[in-house]
């Protein structure tokens, strides 16, 4: 066990998040123990215990982090072409799920009925569906149709990228392309059937 350092409660917390992020990304949800953690840090398994009661909660903490780490680096602005912002979006994200394929896939399948993860996963949807929407622009009555085309776009992206992840058989280019697709194919599609309307 590394020699005992003295942190503030944050500065310990942050830490904590540091290595079970490392752990997370190692190996399937399964197999971290909260005794790995606190080894790692150096800590008993009561202090580690004071910051996070179950593993569970130091998972969902994580995982909130990296959420908002994401929805920061994606900053979408009217007047650019909506795909071009998007890529930028979908890259920040594969980039990651790529590099945390066990801790994408613990949120989605391990935690799946655990209702702070599951909070976690949506609420990140809801947060990019607000990006996404306030970027469009849509004005008046096309608000609402415009919201249910890229709410769905979102569930899409999430279980195209957990098929990824989990099966293979596609390449990371192959999702990419295959999400800007869906996205600029459906937008143009509920344009056009509004011009005829």
């Amino acid at each position: 066990m590394p020699p005992r350092r003295r942190l503030t409660p944050d500065q310990r917390r942050a830490e904590l998040l540091d290595i079970g992020a490392r752990l997370f990304a190692e190996l399937p949800y399964e197999q971290v123990q909260m005794d790995h953690v606190a080894a790692r840090a150096g800590i008993s398994r009561t202090l580690l215990y004071r910051h996070f009661p179950k593993k569970s909660a130091l998972f969902a903490a994580i995982y909130q982090r990296a959420a908002e780490a994401l929805q920061n680096q994606v900053q979408l602005a009217t007047g650019l072409p909506l795909a071009d912002q998007v890529v930028a979006g979908l890259d920040a994200h594969l980039e990651y799920f790529a590099a945390n394929r066990n801790t994408v896939l613990a949120a989605n399948r391990a935690l799946a009925g655990d209702p702070v993860v599951q909070a976690i996963v949506f609420g990140d949807h809801a947060a990019m569906r607000e990006v996404m929407l306030a970027a469009v622009d849509p004005s008046g009555p096309d608000h609402a149709v415009m919201s249910a085309v890229v709410t769905s776009w979102l569930m899409f992206v999430h279980t195209l990228c957990l098929e990824w992840l989990e099966r293979g058989g596609l390449t990371r280019d192959q999702v990419r392309a295959s999400c800007l697709g869906a996205l600029t194919g459906s937008i143009a599609a509920l344009r056009n059937s509004q011009h005829q309307a």
